[in-house]
């Protein structure tokens, strides 16, 4: 496949259709936070981006949502121009511009902090981070708490970021200031917004 036809491919096969789907398993997972919604991506971009992350990207982010990429989705060229072909989306090189943030990589990830965390009169100019991960029940269990959990909830989300529950304290108490997370994984979406509360098991 040349790289002018890499770009052009893969997107969603009904746009409308397949967004508005994306879209309620987001809204759903925000609103229920730990609930793993399906996603039917039906998108086939260039890797190492997944397919479940760029449907994602693809719903989310337009010309006017700045998007930043981490290292390894910057390095190969047809990432960008996939992104910026099926969703116009401006790239942006530093994290603290960026209304959405692309990774492929949470284990490298940079802290949490070095993106935009909105004011405390416009909390929602932050960053949402969309994490690839590779699954959503393989890894360390996390205890969930807070709005859209009747009691708790378990989640076991990997690779994370480092660090991950340490840095999600300091995240919620920059309330209402901080960033929402959406996690990507070949099997669905489930979501971690800044009112969450999260511990591991056992503490």
């Amino acid at each position: 496949m040349n790289m002018l036809s890499e770009q052009i491919v893969g997107g969603f096969a009904n746009p409308v259709f397949d967004a508005q789907a994306t879209f309620r398993a987001v809204m759903d997972a925000m609103a229920r936070p730990g609930t793993i919604q399906p996603a039917n991506a039906g998108t086939l971009p260039p890797q190492p981006l997944s397919s479940v992350a760029a449907a994602v990207a693809l719903t989310l982010c337009d010309h006017d949502t700045p998007l930043w990429l981490d290292p390894p989705l910057m390095q190969p060229p047809a990432v960008a121009k996939w992104l910026g072909f099926h969703s116009g989306a401006p790239l942006v090189d530093n994290p603290t511009d960026a209304h959405f943030a692309l990774v492929s990589d949470p284990a490298s990830l940079i802290a949490l902090e070095n993106f935009a965390q909105g004011t405390q009169e416009y909390p929602d100019r932050s960053t949402t981070l969309i994490l690839q991960v590779a699954s959503l029940s393989t890894g360390d269990n996390l205890l969930l708490e807070g709005p859209g959990i009747e009691r708790t909830r378990l989640i076991a989300p990997s690779p994370l970021p480092r660090h991950f529950v340490e840095q999600w304290k300091q995240n919620r108490a920059r309330f209402p200031r901080g960033v929402d997370l959406i996690l990507a994984a070949p099997d669905g979406i489930a979501c971690l917004p800044r009112t969450t509360r999260i511990r591991t098991v056992g503490t």
